[in-house]
């Protein structure tokens, strides 16, 4: 039976295109896809993103530029940007949207199928976590360890392990991971984590370390 190609638009928080995510998603999907790529801080100064750093009582993201930098921002004030071109890109007539960040919610959309990143990541979690003795979480800056109680409810773990270890910046990917050896799952709870970086954490913890990126694309498989 003939398939029709599927026309997906990719989103992140941060510029695009994200040449360290979509392609390996792509090639984990399969199947034929027309992919499209948006970002939040696209088109936007280099001075209003130096303006979306935190304030004090605001949860952080982190996220890449088109420059293939890091940018720590405010959750808060990057979503109403995000809803917005959200709300554009509905009426473009995609097949789905993947939001590509595994901390935020928004609004559903009107017209299309959202494959909202954090939502399937956590469900997953949860699910697995439920007959694990310790749940490790990999998350991509320092400040975010003391947020993430906020962000994320795993009702069936009562204190996850959490590190911090930036997928963009450069940290040792392995070192950290060895702080979460005695956990028996580990989630590596960024979008921008690679499977390299997963084959990294692994030489360090023999217990399964689920990569978010991975768990997503499993998810569009299912609309192909």
């Amino acid at each position: 039976m003939m398939t029709k190609k599927l026309r997906l638009a990719f989103v992140t928080i941060g510029q695009s295109p994200r040449d360290d995510i979509v392609p390996e998603m792509l090639a984990d999907i399969g199947g034929d896809v027309d992919a499209h790529e948006f970002g939040a801080l696209d088109g936007r100064s280099d001075q209003e993103i130096a303006d979306l750093a935190p304030r004090a009582g605001e949860t952080a993201f982190a996220t890449r530029l088109k420059n293939g930098s890091e940018v720590a921002i405010s959750k808060e004030r990057v979503e109403v940007w995000l809803e917005e071109l959200l709300e554009r890109i509905d009426l473009q007539k995609f097949d789905a949207v993947v939001l590509l960040c595994t901390g935020t919610h928004v609004k559903p959309l009107r017209h299309t199928l959202m494959i909202e990143a954090q939502r399937i990541v956590d469900s997953m979690v949860e699910s697995m976590a439920a007959s694990a003795q310790r749940l490790g979480v990999m998350l991509p800056l320092e400040r975010q360890i003391a947020e993430f109680p906020q962000r994320h409810v795993f009702n069936s773990v009562s204190t996850p392990k959490l590190v911090a270890a930036s997928p963009y910046a450069g940290d040792d990917v392995a070192a950290k991971a060895a702080e979460l050896a005695d956990c028996d799952l580990v989630i590596m709870h960024c979008m921008g984590y690679s499977e390299a970086m997963r084959a990294e954490a692994r030489t360090a913890i023999s217990a399964p370390v689920l990569l978010s990126r991975r768990i997503v694309s499993g998810a569009i498989r299912q609309i192909i």
